[in-house]
């Protein structure tokens, strides 16, 4: 069973998140959220934090109302993102042989994403060609790489090892926590993983823009996300940090950028359309988006029996 904390985030992400109309903050609320930041900032000052969370949620698309009756009374606002799919190409880099400035070997790659957070899930397929001119012979390599949940697996093709002789389906538990992690930096991840943190996320301001900084939980418990809004409120720089030692390879540096309506059918929902992803200041990948589905596209995560298997060893 899902732990308590991975249940907040879960139920954060189901169906419609009430975003509740800013209020004003007394300086004790701010400190039992986290106090001082290291810029010096306080309660007294630091934005109100649904104020906060709402603006990057508007800038995003996610919010929606709805008017009823004769008088045209509103509903309150709900998160309309539960599904999303992305397409991609761009460079991606392998992992680098020493600590040197250098980012590892460097693929050509076309990227596939479909997103789920209710229950939270995404399925990464890259198609990943050598840049490197003596390999250029060399097949390009196919990956698809899925998570749900507690459970973290490859598969062969689409779908693999749902029916018998299609596909195969390859346990990888190792990747879980690290697969989970990027559903919930992705920009709209940020925004209903930092309100379901409730009270123990914190607003403040570091070098004139707003950062949002706020914990993880369940599987995750142990990583903080600290993500930097731009002037018009786009989760512009995503960073975290693992205070267990065990999670210390999910240190990442995500910046996104070129916010815009990328749908082929246009919802109003917006979406990064450049991501550049550092670890430990090494950049792992940098894509340019295609193409984005927000519009709730149908994408599901059926966990193979063997996989369940495995994971209850």
């Amino acid at each position: 069973m899902p732990t308590k904390g991975l249940v907040m985030l879960m139920l954060a992400a189901v169906a419609a998140i009430v975003l509740q109309p800013a209020r004003a903050q007394s300086s004790k609320d701010v400190m039992k959220a986290g106090g001082a930041d290291k810029t010096g900032s306080t309660g007294s000052d630091a934005p109100d934090r649904a104020k906060t969370l709402r603006a990057a949620g508007d800038a995003l698309g996610m919010v929606r109302w709805s008017d009823i009756g004769a008088g045209r009374s509103r509903l309150p606002a709900v998160d309309v993102v539960n599904t999303v799919e992305l397409w991609g190409s761009g460079t991606t880099y392998g992992s680098q042989a020493s600590k040197s400035s250098a980012s590892g070997a460097a693929f050509k790659t076309e990227y596939h994403v479909a997103i789920a957070y209710n229950p939270p899930a995404m399925r990464m397929e890259l198609t990943r060609a050598n840049s490197d001119a003596s390999v250029q012979g060399a097949a390009p390599q196919h990956t698809i790489q899925v998570v749900r949940e507690k459970y973290a697996w490859d598969e062969s093709e689409l779908g693999a090892g749902l029916v018998p002789g299609k596909g195969i389906a390859t346990p990888a538990p190792a990747a879980l926590n690290s697969r989970l992690l990027q559903l919930w930096i992705f920009p709209y991840g940020v925004v209903k993983a930092a309100l379901a943190a409730g009270d123990q996320t914190r607003i403040s301001t570091e070098n004139g823009a707003t950062v949002i900084t706020f914990p993880l939980g369940g599987q995750l418990a142990g990583v903080t996300v600290k993500a930097t809004l731009n002037a018009r409120n786009d989760v512009a720089k995503v960073e975290t940090r693992a205070d267990n030692p065990v999670l210390s390879d999910m240190l990442t540096e995500t910046e996104y950028s070129d916010y815009a309506d990328h749908g082929e059918i246009l919802t109003d929902i917006k979406s990064p359309g450049h991501i550049i992803q550092k670890q430990g200041g090494h950049t792992m990948l940098d894509i340019q988006l295609k193409k984005v589905d927000a519009n709730n596209p149908y994408v599901v995560f059926p966990v193979p029996e063997n996989i369940k298997t495995a994971a209850s060893r």
